[in-house]
């Protein structure tokens, strides 16, 4: 209930800046995010729009509506945010990683696989391994063992991006197991933590 109280103060803030500054695009991104963070996608989605209508150049920095696109099921446009995000941002994994996600809900696994794109100078080791996993060039406990060796944060991630790949494989077991650990065992300050609590709620997995 705190969490949620939050948000909805956050939002309240965010309603009252954009009614003072409606022209300002940064007000609508961190509404766009709070709308995320409570599950309301479509509201998200309009708030990143409103945001790149005001200035265009926000385009290839929007990775938060690439996210909201995943849950709107609209992986085709989800896919080619990611694209432009990584032509300014060129050593971010998961931009790679939310891209192969995409691709493999709207073609399959080994075309997002054959298509994932190459990487290099992330600094996150366990931002490595998931891509080495996703690529087919590791083990889910390989995974789960980098993430272990870096506490707190490297446990969520390797669950959160574990459960992602086996949803993607159509393992829902699976997918449900390490997605409810990560929201539920590895909280961290960080839109990636309520990325999997919002995944979890719009599963229905409890």
């Amino acid at each position: 209930m705190l969490f949620a109280n939050s948000l909805e103060n956050q939002l309240q803030r965010w309603n009252e800046t954009i009614c003072n500054q409606p022209q300002n695009p940064n007000a609508y991104i961190r509404r766009g995010m709070v709308n995320f963070q409570l599950g309301k996608i479509d509201e998200s989605i309009q708030d990143f729009d409103t945001a790149e209508q005001l200035d265009a150049r926000l385009k290839p920095y929007l990775w938060q509506r690439g996210l909201s696109y995943y849950y709107a099921e609209r992986f085709a446009e989800g896919a080619q945010q990611f694209e432009i995000d990584l032509t300014v941002n060129a050593q971010d994994l998961e931009e790679t990683l939310w891209r192969y996600l995409c691709i493999a809900r709207f073609s399959g696994v080994e075309e997002a696989r054959n298509s994932l794109l190459t990487v290099k100078n992330d600094p996150r080791r366990i931002m490595r391994s998931v891509y080495d996993l996703y690529a087919g060039n590791c083990t889910p406990d390989d995974v789960l063992n980098i993430g272990k060796s870096e506490g707190v944060k490297g446990n969520f991630y390797s669950h959160l991006y574990l459960g992602l790949y086996y949803e993607v494989e159509n393992n829902l077991n699976l997918a449900q197991k390490y997605i409810v650990k990560a929201a539920d065992n590895y909280k961290i300050d960080d839109y990636m933590w309520y990325l999997a609590e919002v995944h979890k709620n719009l599963r229905q997995w409890f």
